[in-house]
């Protein structure tokens, strides 16, 4: 066991020769704060090693603490582990830290520790370790849209467990769109009861003629909510929800048709939208649309603690609004100019209202169009381009643009890949991923908050497919994430590939449906289900 078989990467290790033996009468030393951590310990590893690791403090014992001379130095997500014959002494900056050393603990521990029942005859041994570590970013994230394919609450359970693994720390829950809304809103049942739900689904792009006519859907009851983001918060995950507007409402609308445009639309009509791409039907900006997401919004803040809430802002066509009588008046009422103006007015008004209430509105780049207000943040998709802006006016920014980091993009531009769709991002393409881009001021560089992965289900109707897209470039897109990586051209991509052979082992151990090295194995393929491939190299946006 050497440094090279950690992922991420840590700052600083060594490694001398030796190794302190666990067993039975291994203990676990936790000093004030650390009970979290030390829960997690023993649940995980007591599992996979049948070991108790009782409460002592003897000889050899694991010791966990929180100092402030770490976190000073390392910062609170920072830690440090040694492992000496003396035993393990692992001393987070925070809890946050200290639990991101337990996660480089359980890789030292090898493979068979990510499993859930101990092997027989298996003894177990931590390498002498003297590890420093911090995070290059606050903010290290990974989207998961379970609008167009519903997550089981299981499955979105075990995603935050394999995220932890990663020293990944915001999950974004991508709750509403056309193709169904998945959580529940007690003063508004028509969301859940109608919204949650479409007759049939598109079987690969929606150029595909294949339909699957098994009606979809499923939604997360407040308590399952409740049960995510405490399970979330137990690893130390922000849990940052989206409640998409103006656009992306379809399925809203079909539940509640006076949220449309039904000047121009028989929004009574609509049902939740079984088909993929840019949806025409948006909100109407009415006083009385406004109400209703105040109302969705108010039980979302009961239900999520976190600083950010993401209100999408994305793709929102304006042809409605430009045939529509009572919008026209409205952008006359309001003096907004135009219904791009109309759209920002949306934005503005929930950024206010978000503030007052002591949180902070994030969105997708669309949200710069018509100017943003002081304290709004920006998820750039669309390439560099929208954070840029959005940093160099003093903005802060999470940097995810989709020709690097859409997991949902093929892994490849073999015959056999699964429903290829978008750029060709290979593991190594998402190793050389670089966050901050080139040539961004200092000052503005400083509003990059962090990365993040975003995976779309149109394609991935269920866990397995999900596992697919996502394994094995999280493990590559957590190290760009969390590690102090030279420039793309100067990282060791071979050192990472055969870090990677011992990753391939845990992943293994978690039972993650990854993507072979050496392509889809046959059951992961989608023969005759139609992708969207773009030909030729992600565009520098």
């Amino acid at each position: 066991m050497t440094e090279t078989d950690l992922i991420p990467a840590p700052l600083t290790a060594r490694h001398p020769r030796g190794s302190r033996a666990l067993d039975a009468t291994t203990a676990l030393d936790a000093g004030p704060g650390t009970g979290g951590t030390a829960r997690w310990l023993r649940t995980v590893l007591g599992a996979a090693t049948g070991l108790p690791l009782p409460d002592g403090t003897g000889p050899g014992a694991i010791r966990l603490r929180i100092s402030p001379e770490t976190g000073k130095e390392y910062g609170p997500e920072g830690y440090r582990l040694s492992v000496t014959g003396d035993g393990v002494l692992l001393d987070g900056g925070g809890p946050a830290g200290l639990f991101w050393g337990a996660q480089t603990l359980r890789q030292l521990l090898g493979p068979d520790a990510y499993r859930r029942a101990p092997l027989p005859g298996r003894t177990w041994a931590l390498p002498y370790t003297e590890i420093a570590d911090r995070p290059r970013f606050g903010w290290r994230g990974l989207l998961l849209d379970v609008s167009r394919h519903f997550t089981a609450k299981d499955d979105v359970l075990r995603l935050l467990d394999l995220m932890a693994a990663h020293k990944l720390n915001v999950f974004h829950f991508h709750l509403t769109d056309d193709q169904g809304w998945r959580i529940e809103i007690e003063r508004y049942p028509r969301l859940t009861e109608v919204g949650a739900w479409r007759a049939r689904s598109k079987r690969g792009h929606r150029a595909s003629p294949l339909w699957d006519e098994t009606p979809h859907g499923g939604h997360y009851t407040q308590d399952d909510i409740r049960e995510i983001v405490a399970h979330a918060a137990a690893r130390h995950i922000t849990v940052v929800p989206e409640i998409d507007l103006p656009g992306h409402a379809q399925a809203a609308i079909a539940a509640y048709p006076w949220l449309g445009n039904t000047d121009v639309v028989d929004t009574a009509a609509l049902t939740v939208w079984d088909t993929w791409g840019v949806n025409p039907n948006v909100l109407a900006p009415t006083e009385e649309v406004l109400r209703f997401y105040e109302g969705v919004l108010e039980e979302v803040l009961e239900l999520f603690p976190s600083e950010f809430v993401h209100i999408g802002g994305d793709e929102c066509p304006k042809d409605q609004w430009k045939a529509s009588p009572a919008a026209q008046a409205r952008i006359a009422e309001l003096g907004v100019g135009d219904e791009d103006g109309l759209q920002s007015w949306f934005i503005r008004h929930f950024d206010r209202w978000l503030t007052a209430r002591g949180r902070r509105l994030i969105g997708w780049d669309e949200i710069l169009e018509g100017g943003l207000a002081e304290g709004a943040a920006v998820s750039s998709w669309r390439g560099y381009g929208g954070g840029i802006a959005a940093a160099e006016a003093g903005h802060d920014v999470v940097m995810c643009p989709e020709q690097h980091v859409y997991l949902d993009h093929r892994q490849h531009d073999g015959p056999d890949e699964p429903v290829p769709i978008g750029f060709v991002r290979t593991l190594e393409d998402v190793y050389r991923f670089e966050p901050v881009p080139p040539g961004l001021s200092e000052a503005a560089a400083r509003h990059v908050l962090g990365t993040q992965a975003n995976v779309w289900t149109e394609v991935l109707e269920n866990r397995a497919r999900v596992d697919y897209q996502v394994f094995p470039r999280l493990a590559a897109f957590a190290e760009v994430a969390w590690s102090a990586l030279p420039a793309p051209d100067d990282r060791d991509t071979d050192g990472f590939l055969r870090r990677m052979e011992t990753h391939y082992r845990r992943l293994d151990a978690l039972g993650v449906a990854y993507r072979p090295p050496t392509g889809p194995a046959p059951w992961q393929r989608r023969p005759g289900l139609l992708g969207r491939p773009i030909d030729g190299p992600p565009p520098i946006v």
